[in-house]
């Protein structure tokens, strides 16, 4: 497995040091972030909490006392004993595995670095470039195209996609997966059940991924000629997930900080091969180096997918002189970081 070449990479911790990364996003929405800094030996290791709720960052953020020698299989038994939330438990669960994804990810780094490697070195894989599709606000797109015409889009499809507008972004032949966001619960991107909106998707885009549908008697039906086109993101934080899903999947997306523990993560790269099980990755708006490192792992487990990584550029207005798809990998030559 996977995670046999990583859980006994021993590490030395003298210090953990975070802090908070903010981007206004809009005038009701500030983004946080927090970069956990693991220090030990010279070295430096770096991972992103993407915890969404802006309130978890600052000062209710924990501060843990890590100093030892580890392996990277002993530390993560160490955080199993840990509550990383001590203020009381965070509106969503997923944010429990997007803490332990920054301090995982942290300490892979430092490992690695300490160790004298890449990931793609201790992993004998070799990093790929990367193939992204961006995913902008929808009357966005003809402004990026004038600026990328080559450029792939992933798109969340809404109440307002009517019949004329499925069409019109249909017809420039540039999105590869819609994503219905119907397994959001209690968030702000939270979308109903629809099965003519369903409709509208599955027969307007022939060619594109069909991610995270809510499944009713409804949209089922509606949804059964094209199961082997639905993909799931939010319900998959293991490979317990994806056996409990309602029909075997031909592709998912990963979202790494969805899985919580490096070994949760790489148990899923490796069941997925094993089930011929295609992948992309997916991104949560990360501000720092969190983002480098997603880009990472999908040049070596879905770097031909359509995945969700692109630079942060993208997630901005338009604008010229951002890295394109294909994306060079640019992996540091030491640790789990992209230059």
């Amino acid at each position: 497995m996977t995670y046999d070449s990583l859980r006994a990479l021993p590490l030395t911790i003298d210090r953990v040091e975070t802090e908070t990364l903010s981007h206004t996003i809009s005038s009701e929405f500030t983004r946080k972030t927090t970069v956990v800094h693991v220090l030990g030996g010279g070295a430096e290791g770096v991972g992103e909490d993407v915890t969404y709720d802006p309130r978890q960052h600052d000062e209710r953020f924990p501060q843990l006392d890590l100093a030892g020698d580890w392996t990277l299989e002993s530390l993560s038994e160490r955080l199993d004993g840990i509550d990383l939330f001590p203020g009381g438990d965070p509106d969503q669960h997923a944010y429990r595995d997007y803490r332990r994804w920054a301090f995982e990810s942290a300490a892979l780094d430092l490992a690695l670095r300490q160790a004298g490697h890449s990931l793609g070195s201790a992993l004998g894989r070799e990093h790929r470039p990367v193939r992204f599709a961006a995913s902008p606000r929808t009357s966005s797109l003809p402004d990026w195209l004038a600026l990328y015409p080559a450029l792939r889009f992933k798109q969340d499809a809404t109440a307002e996609w009517t019949d004329e507008l499925v069409a019109e972004l249909a017809g420039r032949g540039n999105i590869d997966v819609v994503d219905l966001k119907g397994q959001y619960s209690g968030t702000v991107v939270d979308n109903p059940p629809d099965a003519g909106l369903y409709q509208r998707v599955a027969e307007g885009f022939p060619d594109a991924w069909i991610e995270d549908p809510a499944l009713t008697p409804e949209t089922d039906e509606v949804l059964r000629p094209h199961r082997d086109r639905v993909t799931w993101d939010a319900p998959i934080h293991s490979w317990a997930d994806v056996e409990a899903l309602p029909f075997a999947p031909r592709c998912l997306n990963v979202k790494p900080s969805r899985f919580g523990s490096l070994e949760r993560l790489f148990e899923f790269y490796d069941r997925c091969a094993e089930h011929g099980i295609a992948l992309y990755g997916g991104g949560q708006w990360e501000l720092g180096p969190g983002r480098g490192q997603i880009q990472l792992l999908a040049s070596l487990f879905s770097a031909d997918g359509p995945n969700d990584t692109a630079p942060g550029g993208y997630n901005g207005e338009p604008r010229a002189g951002l890295e394109e798809s294909p994306l060079d990998p640019r992996p540091d030559p030491t640790g789990f970081r992209r230059r």
